[in-house]
């Protein structure tokens, strides 16, 4: 076989995988994240708050987030230690079912939660409600201002930019 015909042979080989594998959004490395349903059924049974983390395939402030700002040790053993860690691919096709029963998809839920670019950051309620959601590229100190927010309560009487505020 000539070089030109394995070449093109290769190429077509290549292109159908590459086509046929789904692509899927991965979450930052040495965390514990877990999928939606899962992390609603632990949040559940330990009486713990959600961090939900929606990211996709290629996108480069997810990349950013993970390698600069998720790569805190600290911030690790903080998200780990106060929130059951659930990832979402916001493209994803997967289906979902939500505390109520019903069924949809990864991308749906990102819908549901106005969840239009990446990343997008929420905090969850152990049942599933929504506390906050913050959208784009966090730095280690955004995100122990939000926990400060979420885990001291303040969300309860206060909006996050009046916390924030009062935090200077």
């Amino acid at each position: 076989m000539q070089f030109s015909a394995r070449l093109t042979m290769f190429l077509i080989v290549f292109t159908a995988v590459f086509i046929a594998a789904p692509l899927h959004a991965d979450p930052p490395e040495g965390y514990a994240f877990v999928d939606y349903e899962e992390g609603l059924r632990l949040a559940a049974e330990q009486d713990r708050r959600i961090f939900l983390y929606f990211g996709r395939y290629g996108c480069g402030w997810c990349d950013k987030t993970n390698q600069e700002t998720f790569s805190d040790a600290g911030l690790r053993e903080l998200y780990s230690r106060n929130y059951v860690l659930v990832y979402v691919d916001a493209e994803g096709t997967r289906r979902l079912t939500l505390p109520d029963g019903e069924r949809i998809t990864e991308m749906e839920l990102g819908a549901r939660l106005n969840v239009f670019a990446t990343p997008v950051f929420g905090y969850l309620e152990p049942d599933g409600r929504v506390i906050l959601t913050v959208p784009g590229y966090k730095t280690v100190q955004d995100f122990r201002d939000y926990d400060r927010y979420v885990s001291g309560g303040h969300y309860r009487q206060q909006k996050l930019l009046e916390f924030l505020a009062g935090q200077s």
